[in-house]
Parts: structure tokens; sequence; C-alpha cells
């Protein structure tokens, strides 16, 4: 005999969650909303995987749809009698905890029943919740709130102890992080990356590299973060170190942050030459689109107008489609080899401009001597609210500069200082002689 539909064994159920375990939320949403059509007894666990799909969709947390899907699906579980199963209250307080007030996921969630719900299934839906409105009370910085729910929380779990060290330590409390760290009952590699990540962002590389070398086991993320520590902090020679030291050559986060560590910090022939080598046959690793946003910025930084045109090439036959950062990389590469029109056709098809874009574009017309689309983007930036930094200034005054307007490019000096607070460097002042 078949499953009944509301059977968590039913057809209906497992091919929703295996849409959703596939990474495929509209396959699943669609497929539940045709077993309504067919008059099928929703089952809980389908209507959880649902819940997590409608999360996945409607990315970021401020999307303007996400607080009415949380609401409609609300209503839903509330007619149809399953607002207390476990597994679907657990999904719909994370939805709620996604919002920017979370306050609502904390309601749900007092309304729960006592500790300890009924059967194992039970109590692990009810930690799952507690979890995540633990991290969206920390993502919303509200630390007091989060500790207090902690504290309160009758078992926790190593996510549970996880998410408030990492919070604190993330919010400058590093000395509280490491007191709860030493008080963790087990710890996994995310304890230890959690108080390594607060050394570093206090810029105590030194305290980080101790903790790191104690680490009884490290992730791949316990060495990335490392390696971008150093990076940050421009120290590219113990990055390099570290990265040699790793023995999962196969981590394409790993070769993206090396490659970025070198980019970064003007060592672009050591970052193309780190791509080449994720290339060579005995250790390929696909590139993604963080890969060669660094390689483009590298062949920015060098001039090879050569190697950027393969990149881009090599980009479309791997099938990566232009995102605003590529487009941004390759407008600065574009800009630097005074393909104007070709900056300009890249920097159109971008879906959100900012002062990044905006700066690449005026700095390549004020090299190129095209004065009037320079002062032109510079208005149109000014419309658009976007406050320039000391590069779109460059820009401006190397295109001023050209066109042999000196009195203007005196009193756009002048405003830098006076109406953008933007404190000239000297190559401000060499565009000015």
């Amino acid at each position: 005999m078949p499953a009944a539909a509301g059977d968590v064994n039913s057809t209906w159920t497992l091919a929703i969650r295996a849409a959703a375990d596939q990474g495929r939320p509209r396959r699943a949403v669609a497929l539940y909303l045709s077993s309504l059509r067919s008059a099928r007894r929703p089952c809980p666990f389908a209507l959880a995987a649902v819940l997590k799909s409608v999360s996945r969709l409607l990315l970021p947390a401020a999307h303007p749809l996400l607080a009415a899907a949380a609401a409609s699906i609300h209503a839903h579980l509330l007619r149809l009698g399953l607002l207390a199963h476990p597994y679907p209250r657990a999904a719909l307080a994370h939805l709620y905890a996604r919002l920017p007030d979370p306050s609502r996921a904390h309601s749900l969630l007092d309304e729960t029943p006592p500790w300890p719900p009924r059967g194992r299934a039970g109590a692990h839906s009810f930690l799952v919740s507690r979890n995540s409105l633990l991290a969206s009370l920390l993502r919303s910085g509200d630390l007091a709130a989060a500790r207090a729910l902690f504290d309160r929380m009758p078992v926790r779990d190593v996510v549970s102890w996880n998410s408030m060290v990492a919070g604190l330590a993330k919010a400058g409390h590093l000395d509280a992080a490491i007191e709860l760290f030493d008080k963790m009952p087990e710890r996994n590699a995310a304890s230890w990356n959690a108080v390594m990540c607060g050394y570093i962002a206090q810029g105590d590389l030194a305290q980080a590299r101790e903790l790191f070398e104690q680490m009884p086991v490290r992730s791949n993320v316990s060495w990335i973060t490392m390696i971008s520590g150093y990076a940050k902090s421009g120290d590219v020679h113990a990055a390099g170190e570290l990265f040699e030291r790793m023995e999962n050559k196969k981590d394409l986060y790993a070769w993206n942050a090396m490659i970025a560590c070198y980019a970064k910090n003007g060592c672009a022939r050591e970052a193309l030459a780190v791509f080449n080598r994720m290339l060579k046959p005995h250790v390929w690793v696909m590139p993604n689109e963080k890969t060669f946003s660094s390689v483009i910025s590298a062949c920015s930084q060098l001039g090879d107008l050569r190697f950027g045109l393969w990149a881009e090439s090599f980009m479309g036959s791997v099938g990566i489609e232009l995102d605003d950062h590529l487009r941004t990389a390759l407008v600065d590469l574009h800009t630097k080899s005074g393909r104007i029109d070709r900056a300009f056709d890249l920097f159109r098809g971008l879906g959100m401009r900012d002062v990044v874009s905006y700066s690449a574009m005026i700095v390549g017309c004020g090299m190129n001597g095209k004065f009037n689309e320079a002062v032109s983007l510079f208005k149109e930036m000014s419309d658009a609210k976007i406050s320039p930094n000391a590069v779109t200034f460059v820009g401006l005054l190397s295109a001023y500069s050209n066109a042999g307007l000196m009195e203007e490019a005196r009193a756009c000096f002048a405003s830098m200082t006076e109406k953008y607070k933007i404190s000239p460097s000297m190559e401000h002042y060499t565009i000015m002689e």
C-alpha cells in the first residue's frame, strides 16, 4: 500500500526534500504547490524543506518579500494545525530569525512547550531553533540579548558555544570570548577559529599564530583565516610560508586567499604565478569569480592586457558570468590599457555602480584625455549620492591637468579637503605640479 501524502515517505515529500537538499529551492517550492493542488495532506517534513527553500530564495535578509513570506507560511502552518510540530516550527523560527528584527522569532520560540519537548527529534529541533535565534541576535549586534538567551538554554551543543564565542570576538569583546572558550565542554576547529579571528581583528597576528600552532586539529578554514590575516597586515612572506605548509592543495578558497594576498599587496607577478600554478595538470583547481577578480586586478597593476584578455576569454569558456566585481575589475584593466569604449560597455552593464567602479572609469578617462566624460561621470556619481574617494580625485585632477585647465584643477584640489574631507596624497600633489 503506498504511503499517505502526509507521510515522510510519500512520493511528494521525498521529491520536495530531495530538491531542497540539492540546492534547488524553486523546484522544492513548485513541487509543494503542486502537491497542494492535488489535494494531498501536507507533510510537516516537506513543509520544513519548503521553509528552508524560501529562506534561500529570498536573499539577502533585507529582501522586501521575506517578512511577507514568513507571515504567510506562519498562517499556513496555523491552518494546517502543524505549528507545534518541531521541524516546521524550527524552520519557521530560522526564517524569522533572518529578518532585520528577530523579535518575531523570539516570541515564536517563547511559545514553545516547556523543555524537554517530546522525543529526541523534538529536543533536537528545539535546540536548532534556539541556535538559529542566537545567531540572529549576534548578527544584529544585540550581545546582551544573545548572552541572556545563551545563559537560559538548558542544553547547549558545540554550535551554541561557537556562536557565542565568535559573536563576542567579532564584537571586539575578546577577553569575554576567551573566557567562554576556556569553559567549553568540547571544542572543534570552528571554536579555535573564532578566537583566532578575534586576535586577527585586533591586529595581534603573533597571538593568532600561537593559537593556530596550538590547535589539535586544523580545518582548511583555519589555514585560510591565518593566511588572510597575514594578507590584511601586508605580511605576504608569512602568508606564503603558511600556504606552502598546507597539505590540502585542492581547496579553491586557499588558492583564492593566496592570489588575493599578492594582488592586494602590490605583488602582481606573484599573484599570476600562483594562478598559473593552480592550473597545472598535477594540481588543477577550477578557478571561480573570486579567483578571476584578483587575477584581473593583478593584470591591471602590470598593464598586462594580453593576459587579462586571455583570463576574460577563459572565464567565458568555463561558464563564469560577469558579476559586478568582475566587471569593475575589467573596467580598471581596459581603462588602463586605453580601451575606453570597451570599459564603458562593461561599466554600463553594472547592476550596481559604486565608488570603486566610478573611480576606475574616471581615472581611465583622465589618463586617456577624455575630459568631458570624466567630468560627466563625476556629476553622475554626485547625483547618485555616491561620495568620491582619493582615487576619484586622481582621475578628475588628471582630466583637468591633461586638458590644460589648471585653474579648474586647483578649485577641484581645494574641494578635496574643504568639501569632501579627503587628505591629498603625494600622487595628487604630483598631478598639480
